[in-house]
């Protein structure tokens, strides 16, 4: 596995560039996300390289790594579209956005009516919203897709759910400067990604179990075929001489994918299972080329 030196880059932790929030407000994932990396952040934190040229994050997902770092310059992609919409959105339209939010309301019946508009009609502001409300208020804050690409999750029926996070979205946005956001497949992302560069790669997870399998954010799912070929991915950004972070399930697949990396294992609680008793501590893979 390759080693890089590091000191002619930024430096982890430079609060210098102007993109990070002001002082006394702290960005962070403005959506709920189904995997999301916030309360792996401690655990984390003594694993990531002191610098690094180029920030990649291709699983963007809800943020959390990103927001903790803030680095400046980013490349944060993913396959879903409407995600890295509202990414753009927030960054570039964050006051248009706010007034757009504004007018949703968490009712059941209100719930369903935007569930059902169809994004190609919207403006990007309008889908933006959209999506931030659906996440909001929708059941366990999940965000999920079917065949056809038609989000599906039903009404969460919360009491008093935050739709509009303004002071969250300024400060998320404030973050965001820096940063490239567009919707890629993860190999087309790190394809740009050179030695001396940082990406961490948060993948669907491989199952550990046939009822524990979640990968409906994106239409088609992420198979063995497809972990496959991201192990094939992380080996060629190896060889390149970038700095790679991945997460993943800690299944003997996976171990098996990553032979020859150093491996470590980090405790999460799980999220999202159908049994209650299913819900707790479990073990996850942290898989580094440095």
């Amino acid at each position: 596995m390759s080693r890089v030196a590091r000191g002619q880059y930024r430096l982890f932790g430079d609060t210098g560039d102007p993109g990070h929030s002001p002082p006394g407000v702290a960005a962070g994932p403005f959506l709920k996300w189904a995997g999301g990396k916030s309360q792996l952040i401690r655990q984390y934190s003594p694993l990531f390289p002191m610098a690094w040229r180029t920030y990649y994050e291709p699983f963007l997902g809800g943020g959390a790594v990103f927001f903790h770092l803030q680095p400046s310059p980013a490349v944060l992609s993913d396959i879903t579209e409407e995600l890295i919409n509202a990414y753009v959105v927030v960054r570039d339209k964050v006051d248009e956005l706010i007034a757009a939010l504004r007018v949703h309301r968490n009712e059941r019946d209100y719930y369903y009516t935007v569930r059902a508009w169809k994004p190609e009609s919207l403006t990007s502001v309008q889908r933006a919203a959209r999506v931030i409300f659906l996440n909001r208020t929708c059941f366990n804050g999940l965000y999920r897709v079917n065949r056809k690409g038609q989000f599906n999750v039903p009404f969460g029926r919360y009491s008093n759910p935050t739709i509009c996070d303004q002071a969250g979205l300024r400060a998320a946005s404030l973050a965001l400067r820096g940063a490239e956001n567009y919707a890629a497949d993860f190999e087309k992302t790190l394809e740009r990604a050179q030695a001396g560069d940082f990406a961490y790669l948060d993948p669907p997870y491989n199952p550990l179990s046939a009822t524990s399998s979640f990968t409906g954010y994106a239409e088609g799912g992420f198979s063995e075929a497809e972990q496959r070929r991201l192990a094939s991915v992380y080996r060629r950004m190896d060889r390149r001489g970038v700095m790679l972070m991945l997460s993943n399930s800690a299944s003997e697949f996976v171990r098996s994918l990553y032979t020859g990396f150093r491996i470590v294992e980090v405790t999460a609680k799980r999220a999202i299972n159908s049994k209650a008793d299913g819900r707790g501590p479990i073990p996850e893979l942290v898989i580094l080329n440095y």
